[in-house]
Parts: structure tokens; sequence; C-alpha cells
């Protein structure tokens, strides 16, 4: 496994939502860097609700886990801070480092303007709006999404990009 050469250097592992995409090996991966597993609380219940975290889709099965801490909008881990980005999922969130101007968006935000699908169980097209809009506000440079490239300079106008392209879909 690609993580094990980090394994004493992994402590804490956040995830931005609960789709099995995103949690498929998360048992293993915690136990073996012995990490702390957080979720916002509103994502937590899809982690053993095969409903929400879509492992079917993937044809999997999802091992029930139970998170070590629940998170909520505000928190702060290490320099990030938790941004609750409901829409993708009832409880999708986004890291923001402040003083790096780093986001890791997870899948509420892509580069090239694109955005996470929000007609999956829990999705919410008018909240995605908010939260593209209230990730709009922020300064972002580096830009790391859950999926494809990520961006190192003027994340900001992805994050831009996707809030036009959303006016589109309400």
């Amino acid at each position: 496994m690609a993580v094990s050469r980090y394994r004493d250097v992994i402590d804490v592992i956040i995830l931005t939502h609960c789709h099995y995409d995103h949690t498929a090996h998360i048992t293993a991966i915690s136990g073996m860097c012995d990490a702390e597993v957080m979720i916002h609380a509103s994502d937590a219940p899809g982690m053993s609700d095969e409903r929400y975290n879509l492992a079917p889709l993937f044809g999997a099965r999802s091992p029930p886990l139970v998170p070590d801490r629940l998170l909520k909008d505000g928190d702060i881990i290490g320099s990030l801070e938790v941004i609750h980005t409901p829409g993708h999922t009832a409880g999708s969130i986004c890291l923001y480092d402040r003083e790096r101007k780093t986001l890791f968006s997870g899948d509420t935000v892509f580069t090239g303007g694109s955005f996470g699908r929000c007609d999956f169980p829990g999705g919410d097209a008018a909240a995605l709006r908010d939260s593209l809009n209230r990730l709009a506000d922020l300064e972002v440079e580096a830009l790391y999404p859950g999926h494809g490239e990520p961006v190192e300079a003027e994340g900001i106008r992805h994050i831009h990009a996707a809030s036009q392209v959303i006016r589109g879909y309400l």
C-alpha cells in the first residue's frame, strides 16, 4: 500500500465526506498508522449506511466504521480550518489553510469550474450553490480537489467558475 511508508507520520485522517470512493480503505489505513479518523457529524451515519456511502455503485460493501471525532464548521485541526460545505453530501467539508491560502476541497469543487454531483442521497443543489458562494469569498491560491488535477495558483478562479456554472442548474 502506497501509504505504508508514511505510517509513522500519519496520525490524523480527515474525511471530506462519506462516499465509498473516499473511504474504501480507511479501516486498513487508520489501523496501519494508528490514526484518528474524523468526519463531519452530518456524514458520520453514512459511514455505515450504503445508501449514502454508495458502496454498491463501486461493486463493494463498506465495513462500518465509527469515526474517532465528529467535526463541525470552524473546527481547527493543525493549520486547517473545517468549512462545512453541504451539497455533494449533507456533511461535505473543505479544509482551508488561511496562511498558505490552500483549500482541500474534497468533492465540493474541482478544477476547471466543476463540482461534485448533488443527485445522490444527501445531495442538495441549492446547498451546494450556497457552499460554492461561501468558498468564493476565500483567498485561495492552491486548490486540491478530491478528483482531478490540483492547481498551485489562482485556485479561486476555479471556485468562481463553479459558482457561475451551478447558477445555470438552479
